[in-house]
């Protein structure tokens, strides 16, 4: 604010303070967001100037002129799709309407503290900070909810374990939404950049956590423990120690794949019961199978740590 008013003051402005108004309208949390919302309001303002000028020009400076000029001024920025630009072209037209004669020097004023107020605030919003540590941050988070959600997994299948509260599927949830919604602000950060391996990542997992969602029922409502529960809790074991920005998904589709060759050589089930719990021992790792091709289809972060 007090750089848009300093250099509008020493280019010797009507109005100066309004620079500082101007640049305020135009801060914004993006680069992508700073751009746009220049281009509105510098559009909306120029749109303004026309009308005041034709307006209060052929009309005179009074109250109803102003007020049916604004009534036409609306819908017009709004069909042009600038409509954000509303109150910096106000701030505009309030400075033509106090004036009450609308000259060529006039016209370069307003268009000098547009250039300034924008300007500033542009190149204010062309710093963002690096936010690299946080989106790592939130990857280290949410691996270490996916290992501890196996690992749960792991106990239930070898000891029977109930004791869990499920509290990491909640805070896995909250914790991707914070990490997407951080991704999209990068990506509006770079003005050539239409995506962020970040998000990609995030979103990746975010599916993955609806597979996950969806299988433990199959896992935690076993009416009885069968043999081949050792071989899926060995696997869920060696992938809860490998989760990692990385793609190594393919290897554990091969050793999936080992899993249910084993798994159909097996004796068949004695009772119904445990036809039941070996029938949903495989649907549980046809799942596993589609969270593993979700991290096969994605490339891999370039950084892994």
């Amino acid at each position: 604010m007090a750089f848009s008013i300093a250099i509008a003051q020493y280019f010797g402005l009507q109005f100066f303070t309004s620079a500082a108004i101007l640049t305020i309208l135009c801060i914004q949390t993006t680069k992508k967001k700073s751009l746009q919302a220049v281009y509105t309001r510098f559009v909306a303002s120029i749109v303004g100037m026309l009308f005041s000028f034709v307006a209060f020009e052929t009309f005179g400076y009074n109250p109803i002129v102003l007020v049916l000029m604004v009534i036409l001024f609306i819908p017009t920025i709004v069909s042009l799709g600038v409509a954000p630009g509303f109150v910096s072209s106000g701030v505009i037209m309030m400075h033509i309407y106090s004036e009450a004669n609308f000259t060529l020097a006039l016209f370069y004023n307003e268009l000098g503290l547009m250039v300034v107020g924008f300007g500033v605030a542009l190149l204010v919003n062309m710093y963002m900070g690096d936010i690299q540590k946080q989106l790592d941050d939130y990857r280290i988070q949410i691996e270490n909810l996916y290992k501890k959600i196996f690992s749960e997994i792991v106990k239930y299948l070898e000891n029977g374990d109930t004791n869990w509260d499920g509290n990491e599927l909640i805070e896995a949830e909250v914790v991707l939404n914070k990490a997407k919604a951080l991704a999209y602000k990068d990506v509006e950060n770079h003005l050539t950049r239409k995506e962020n391996e970040y998000y990609l990542y995030f979103d990746m997992r975010e599916r993955q956590l609806e597979i996950i969602e969806r299988v433990l029922p199959k896992i935690t409502t076993l009416p009885v423990m069968v043999q081949q529960v050792k071989l899926v809790s060995e696997f869920m074991q060696d992938l809860a120690e490998h989760v990692h920005p990385g793609n190594t998904a393919r290897s554990f589709r091969d050793k999936l794949e080992i899993v249910k060759e084993e798994f159909a050589e097996m004796p068949l089930p004695e009772s119904h019961e445990k036809f039941l719990a070996m029938a949903s021992l495989y649907q549980f790792i046809e799942e596993m199978d589609e969270y593993l091709e979700i991290k096969q289809a994605f490339k891999g972060l370039k950084e892994k740590q």
